[in-house]
């Protein structure tokens, strides 16, 4: 058995015309230079592979790390299926702008299409700003004939499921399902490793050069779900010392719990790694291993599915942290 610690990862921040401050705010660090959009915690995307931020790892990118202990890391199972590519990918999300109308494809068509993984996502509001709303699937089934009629009159918004989010509201966005995130929401979003998005309607809005932005609909006709559904959001309140599980489904599981003190969560027992997300207060994780590490709000750390358990211990109030896995 390994006795690895946990792993902290040196976030990637994108720069986006639609990005903001709020990322640097909620992690309590100085603001950037540039507007950042996306704050991407641990990625084994290529091109974007994390790199270890401290101990005896540091400087090392999460492909090469899982090539050395990626069966500690990941598990057998998991590692027997991924390999060295981590299979998720964790991000805070900052819009200060409305973004695009999209869909994401699944394994099969991303498979088919980009020879990559499909991209099934789900949403934590952490602070939405007041008025902000954003969009989760569709108010009524439509066919993709009439999707292009909106479209081309620009009235497609009025066919999407509208909800003005408040902390803690979960929506869980499976492949498929059409969705964008309004203006003054600041998001948890755990995925699929994959970047694959097709545009489906962007408000007619040009860029500095007065251009349009390119639309992928031809290629989001064959993966959007024109069905609509129940479960577009659920509202979540945090227990002390309680693990409540968000949301489970094949790619990925989440929990959330409020440590009011220390409170140990088994890690083993699916032999899986687990991602653990600050997302209130500070305090510490510490391990089976003796290990020890700091953690605050905003902060990502990597458990590797060696470790036994840990313990949340929270420092001057609650530790609110939200957790990501693979059963």
């Amino acid at each position: 058995m390994s006795s690895l610690s946990p792993l902290r990862f040196e976030p990637y921040y994108k720069p986006v015309l639609w990005g903001g401050e709020r990322i640097a705010s909620f992690k309590g660090l100085p603001p950037h230079n540039e507007p950042i959009g996306e704050s991407w915690e641990i990625s084994g995307l290529e091109g974007y592979e994390s790199k270890v931020s401290e101990g005896q790892f540091m400087g090392m990118t999460i492909d090469r790390l899982l090539s050395i202990h990626g069966e500690e890391i990941l598990g057998q199972r998991l590692y027997n299926l991924y390999g060295n590519k981590f299979p998720l990918l964790i991000k805070f999300i900052d819009a200060s702008k409305d973004l695009s109308v999209q869909v994401h494809p699944d394994d099969t068509l991303a498979a088919k299409r980009h020879n990559c993984w499909g991209k099934t996502e789900l949403w934590y509001t952490l602070d939405p700003a007041p008025g902000a709303y954003l969009y989760s699937g569709l108010q009524s089934s439509i066919t993709p004939e009439r999707l292009k009629e909106h479209i081309a009159n620009n009235t497609f918004s009025d066919v999407l499921a509208k909800f003005y989010p408040s902390r803690g509201d979960l929506f869980y966005l499976p492949a498929g399902r059409i969705h964008s995130i309004g203006a003054g929401n600041l998001i948890l979003e755990i995925q699929q490793t994959s970047d694959i998005t097709y545009r489906v309607y962007d408000y007619n809005r040009t860029d500095l050069n007065g251009k349009k932005r390119e639309l992928h609909i031809d290629l989001a006709l064959d993966a959007i779900d024109f069905r609509v559904h129940e479960d577009y959001m659920r509202h979540v309140d945090p227990l002390s010392n309680r693990e409540i599980v968000l949301k489970e489904c094949p790619f990925f599981s989440s929990s959330l719990i409020s440590a009011d003190n220390r409170f140990r969560l088994q890690v083993s027992r699916y032999n899986s790694f687990r991602i653990v997300i600050a997302t209130k207060g500070n305090g510490a994780i510490a391990d089976n291993w003796g290990n020890e590490v700091s953690i605050r709000q905003g902060n990502t750390l990597l458990i590797p599915a060696s470790t036994r358990w840990i313990d949340i211990i929270p420092c001057s109030g609650p530790l609110e942290v939200v957790t990501a896995y693979i059963q």
